[in-house]
């Protein structure tokens, strides 16, 4: 009943809260009280956003998040097209998989494969939304794509930050992590805003194409990002 199932989500509601409470006193309890940077030492979020690579970087996280926020806001509508309404469920499961997996490969070849990495991700992005523009009616066509959007996106959240750290040294990555944490947010409600006027306006087909030349956008920013934001690796 409503009555049981609104009981039901209070009691997640206080489970929740108290964990939070927990959580904070153990943070107080065992997290060591390090000592802030000294003024002299400090940088302003000016000089962190205009340090040489942080500007293209951020660039990256927002049109990448953004055309992944399309396509995972509003993936029913767009499987609803393809006649896999029902298999929602699935293909979602098939994507968190394979996220892991590319989270498993993010973390063994990170450290001499950054930007290898970033540019094969955004590739094969760009790939899947062309695939679907193209052959979305193909059940194995959207299940193979699905599985690769996942495999390219699990290791999207490290490989960004590892590139930005890199870019702003000791000193500046303690600002630079707030500011990609809302320039990401930002594309979480852009990609709401922009997927429900292009269902609206052109149907969930038009996805393809949006998610495309964002992806593209990404892809490009980052090639050229050579110098600073997205540098090879010293053993190439």
């Amino acid at each position: 009943t409503l009555l049981g199932s609104f009981m039901g989500w209070r009691s997640v509601f206080w489970l929740m809260s108290l964990l939070a409470f927990v959580l904070i006193f153990w943070v107080l309890w065992k997290v060591p009280d390090y000592p802030g940077q000294s003024a002299d030492k400090r940088i302003s979020v000016k000089q962190v956003l205009f340090t040489p690579g942080i500007i293209p970087i951020l660039t990256v996280v927002l049109a990448w998040m953004l055309a992944h926020n399309i396509l995972y806001t509003y993936i029913t509508p767009f499987l609803a097209d393809a006649g896999l309404e029902s298999k929602v469920g699935l293909i979602l499961l098939v994507f968190g998989l394979m996220a892991l997996v590319g989270i498993w490969i993010t973390g063994i070849f990170i450290d001499r494969w950054l930007r290898m990495l970033v540019l094969m991700s955004l590739a094969g992005f760009a790939l899947i939304s062309l695939v679907l523009g193209l052959w979305s009616e193909h059940v194995v066509v959207v299940f193979g794509s699905v599985a690769l959007w996942g495999l390219t996106f699990g290791g999207a959240a490290t490989l960004l930050q590892t590139a930005l750290a890199q870019a702003t040294g000791e000193q500046g990555v303690d600002l630079v992590m707030p500011i990609n944490t809302t320039v990401w947010n930002l594309a979480i409600a852009l990609g709401g805003m922009a997927g429900g006027v292009l269902l609206n306006q052109w149907g969930a087909a038009s996805f393809n194409w949006a998610i495309l030349a964002l992806t593209l956008v990404a892809l490009i920013v980052a090639w050229c990002a050579k110098g600073y934001g997205f540098r090879p690796s010293r053993s190439h």
